[in-house]
């Protein structure tokens, strides 16, 4: 960590602030994408998706684990718990989401606009097959926030894209 850069940070307007974390997230799907890229070149899209989805199922873990100890989410939260992390996840800063109540035990968390699915079909390139790395990071992110909570895919390419969103996922929690 460095004192100085954060010192600099005091001097920032709320609409600074708001900016340095939108372009930090967009900094971090870059080099998100950029390896993916580099890896797939080298070795094939097979075994870069492989390894990414290896990669999300570790870093997603990793980010529930910090989203809780920053804002105060007791592990075990339930539904709610998920609720509030997902909004506080680095990619939820650079795409469209909404979370639609599905009961007192479920909910849905749909992305509505995602950046890499955007950035590949401005290039006319067919939609990133995210599913089954999706799998294993929405997985992971709600078992780390509640070890109850179970997460099904609704759709997410290269699944049909329904109107109005890229990729849909239901969590419930049911307590064993």
């Amino acid at each position: 960590m460095n004192p100085e850069s954060f010192k600099m940070l005091e001097s920032f307007s709320k609409e600074e602030l708001i900016k340095l974390v939108e372009d930090m997230a967009k900094r971090w799907l870059a080099h998100d994408g950029v390896w993916f890229q580099c890896f797939e070149f080298k070795s094939g899209m097979e075994e870069a998706m492989e390894m990414d989805a290896l990669a999300w199922e570790r870093f997603a873990v990793i980010e529930a684990n910090r989203v809780m100890k920053l804002h105060n989410i007791l592990p075990g939260g339930g539904i709610p718990a998920l609720k509030k992390a997902l909004k506080l996840r680095a990619c939820d800063f650079l795409n469209e989401s909404e979370i639609i109540d599905a009961g007192d035990n479920k909910m849905i968390y749909r992305i509505k606009t995602c950046r890499v699915q955007a950035s590949r079909n401005r290039k006319n390139m067919q939609p990133f097959p995210c599913k089954s790395v999706g799998i294993k990071e929405f997985s992971n992110f709600a078992k780390t926030i509640d070890p109850n909570i179970q997460t099904r895919c609704v759709t997410c390419p290269p699944d049909e894209q329904p109107e109005g969103y890229i990729c849909a996922w239901e969590f419930t929690y049911v307590k064993e």
